[in-house]
């Protein structure tokens, strides 16, 4: 029977898995996408308790869409190969550096010793050119997650991959066929260059802005409003730094035009896993046709729920349950939150086969909510900047109103404090409201249910519910003028020394977004759980995506000794400052209850 008709059934998936190998000698059993999109040969591995897997990073030219560039390749693909690990085991991961430059591996979501966390200049030092080094950490976990370069821009080149880990104990749900899906992006200039360009004018790729017309076509936004954005230096289609001006999106590796295609049996329950494998790229997901049924997010189980449209921040993973029951293709359509591009792919029955492109839909304009001015009255001109000043000075400060506990999970706007973070950042958001509920920008207006992070619910409680020890506040701040961004107002090159966080304790962290893009951010090392107002139910997170004008909360169970990176993942944002080391000790926490500065509802943030 050809191995790719062949009904995956649960106990059938569980079985080739307990391989707990990357790649099998076979080219045959290589997963499908990896064959499509690369042709790679499998990594060598060893059976055993151990898995034993061989990675090699070169740099090499290679195809995207027709046209060659060079990209850093893992066993001689991009994305890297498949890595698949079993939870209860032991991971052994030999990757050689096969280039002239350092390089590294992290593995994202994985709960492992910081030394084997693959940050370099955090917990180890890199694997220098043309050396060896191995990552051995045990399997505490199971899902979908992904690995990628964390050495200067070396992701934007190709160096990233998919991480499945199997789980010991059967999955909560069926299914019988399973597809991994990476998205990626891809630019065949120098990402240096690109940065470059972004530090000179930070809406050099920005092609979608308003044009004459388009501002008398607009009149109902006020003059105020395209004031304020004119004082900012931005204008409101800045919606990602890097566009499709550059941009190819990628599937599996391949272009639109190249159709990676992903096979079924009309009737059966096919599991995509979905990963946001991108530098610079949110995606917005829909299968025309079909329901998708979300059971996991950032590989933990959650309760399901069936959505029409996700929006995959950077480095989030969703996995998904479709049952397509009708003898058609399928479009697997990711655009691109900016609307300037999609990556593309096909499920279908049969190869060669492919369905209709739904076109692209008109490019979102960032609103007063964007601003962290969500309810306030926006007709008065410059009586509409509300207290918001542009300059980064102080002199705005506004009195606080509630709690952060009392406004946990609330829509409800609180004032900002009046530390307005230095010349780092160029405004400040006056009211940041929880934005928990809200689809995201250019989503919500076409009759498509699209998942909210408040549809999100842990299938079991995964922690002990309890009062926090202590609570900080944590500010994202930026100036797209001279593109810095930071936390706090500092660029990690600023900053004094790492954030202290006391072993044993649960420390509540308010994430309050004073710019006015979204930023996934990324703690290692340990989980976030989400305060979405389902108590012990709240979801656990290794990456949350922070909306403009954004207050949110989550709690970590601070339980892992040691030094670790947390960090903004769209990439130029983190080279450009907005990266910050915290540090797992015996410090204590009377002293830093003392020295915590108070929040927005007290005497600033």
């Amino acid at each position: 029977m050809n191995d790719e008709l062949e009904p995956l059934t649960r106990r059938r998936f569980i079985g080739r898995a307990g391989f707990g190998a990357l790649g099998l000698t076979a080219s045959g059993l290589l997963p499908r996408w990896a064959r499509a999109a690369t042709g790679i040969v499998p990594a060598r591995r060893r059976e055993g308790l151990d898995t034993d897997i061989e990675l090699n990073i070169r740099k090499q030219r290679f195809v995207f869409g027709g046209e060659e560039g060079e990209a850093l390749t893992i066993n001689g693909s991009v994305p890297g190969p498949l890595v698949r690990l079993r939870e209860g085991g032991t991971a052994t991961l030999r990757v050689k550096n096969e280039m002239d430059e350092a390089t590294s591996i992290h593995w994202h979501g994985i709960l492992l010793p910081p030394e084997m966390d693959g940050v370099p200049g955090v917990s180890f030092a890199g694997i220098p050119a043309g050396e060896t080094f191995v990552y051995r950490y045990p399997v505490k976990q199971n899902g979908t997650y992904w690995y990628h370069s964390h050495s200067g821009l070396q992701e934007q080149l190709g160096h990233y991959g998919p991480l499945i880990i199997d789980p010991a104990e059967p999955d909560p749900f069926l299914y019988d066929r399973d597809h991994v899906v990476v998205l990626g992006d891809w630019t065949f200039e120098n990402p240096y260059k690109v940065l470059a360009r972004l530090k000179k004018q930070s809406n050099y790729y920005n092609f979608q802005r308003r044009t004459f017309p388009e501002l008398f076509d607009e009149a109902d936004l006020g003059l105020g409003n395209r004031l304020m954005w004119g004082r900012m230096r931005m204008d409101a289609t800045d919606i990602a730094d890097v566009t499709g001006a550059t941009y190819t999106y990628l599937m599996n590796g391949l272009a639109p035009q190249d159709n990676w295609t992903a096979l079924f049996r009309p009737g059966e329950k096919v599991r995509l896993r979905l990963i946001n494998a991108a530098a610079g790229s949110f995606f917005d997901v829909r299968i025309p046709g079909l329901s998708m049924t979300v059971v996991q997010v950032d590989g933990q189980n959650v309760e399901p729920v069936t959505v029409d449209e996700i929006r995959v921040a950077i480095a989030e993973t969703y996995d998904v349950i479709v049952e397509p029951v009708e003898d058609r293709a399928y479009t697997i359509f990711a655009e691109s939150m900016d609307r300037s591009g999609y990556a593309r792919g096909t499920l279908a029955p049969r190869e060669g086969m492919s369905a209709d492109i739904p076109a692209r839909r008109k490019r979102p304009l960032r609103t007063m909510a964007d601003m962290g001015m969500g309810g306030m009255d926006m007709g008065g001109g410059d009586a509409a900047m509300g207290g918001m000043d542009m300059s980064g000075r102080e002199g705005h400060a506004m009195p606080g109103m509630n709690t952060a506990e009392e406004n946990a999970g609330s829509a409800e706007p609180v004032m900002h404090g009046p530390d307005d973070h230095g010349p780092g950042n160029a405004a400040v958001a006056t009211m940041p409201t929880s934005r928990l509920h809200e689809p995201g920008i250019g989503l919500g207006n076409d009759g498509r249910r699209v998942l909210l992070y408040t549809d999100l619910r842990a299938l079991r409680p995964l922690y002990e519910h309890r009062v926090p020890d202590r609570e900080i506040e944590l500010h994202a701040t930026g100036n797209m003028e001279r593109y810095m961004w930071s936390f706090d107002g500092k660029k990690f090159s600023q900053v004094d020394g790492p954030i202290p966080f006391v072993n044993g304790e649960r420390l509540r962290i308010n994430f309050v977004n004073d710019t006015m893009m979204e930023h996934p951010l990324h703690l290692h090392g340990m989980w976030m759980h989400l305060d979405n107002g389902n108590g012990a139910y709240n979801p656990r997170k290794h990456t949350v995506n922070l909306k403009p004008g954004e207050r949110m909360f989550v709690e970590v169970e601070v339980d892992a000794p040691g030094r670790w990176a947390f960090h903004c993942h769209i990439l130029t944002h983190m080279e450009a400052g907005m990266f910050q080391v915290v540090e797992v000790g015996d410090h204590v926490l009377d002293d830093l209850r003392a020295e915590t500065p108070p929040h927005d509802s007290e005497a600033g943030s």
